[in-house]
Order: C-alpha cells, then sequence, then structure tokens
C-alpha cells in the first residue's frame, strides 16, 4: 500500500456529537480529517468510527497515528 498524504502536522482538535464518523486515511481529502471520496482509484478507504457521547477529540491529519483515527503524536516525529 503506498504511504498516505500528510494532510497537516497538528491533530483535528474538535467537539463531537454521538454519531458515526468516516476519518480520512488518504490524506487527500479537502474535510480533513473526514473523508470526502478523494481516496477513489487508490488503496485507501475511510475509517468508519462512532463516538456515542459528546466530547472533544484530537484526530490525525498526519495519517501516521498507530491509534487511529486519534492523534498519538506521531507527526513530532515526520
Amino acid at each position: 500500500m503506498a504511504d498516505p498524504k500528510i494532510a497537516e502536522r497538528f491533530p483535528a482538535v474538535l467537539e463531537l456529537e454521538p454519531g458515526t464518523y468516516h476519518w480520512c486515511r488518504c490524506g487527500s481529502s479537502g474535510k480533513q480529517p473526514d473523508c470526502d471520496g478523494s481516496h477513489a482509484g487508490t488503496d485507501f478507504s475511510p475509517m468508519e468510527y462512532t463516538i456515542e457521547e459528546k466530547k472533544r477529540v484530537a484526530l490525525c491529519q498526519c495519517k501516521h497515528t498507530a491509534n487511529p483515527p486519534f492523534c498519538d503524536g506521531s507527526h513530532s516525529s515526520l
């Protein structure tokens, strides 16, 4: 599989409502950190994740986290 594009070298800190979301794995989405279908024709697909209750999260935008879709600080070593 190809390496993802680094969208940003910092997390997207968001307050999310309960629901199902689709995190961009390829790094090409124009709606970071959410998928917008830009992965079409690649080996990438979005990651579906669910938020059970309203909470503040830090979502990875460098696409190198070991804990997707959440930021683990990997961006600081890229």
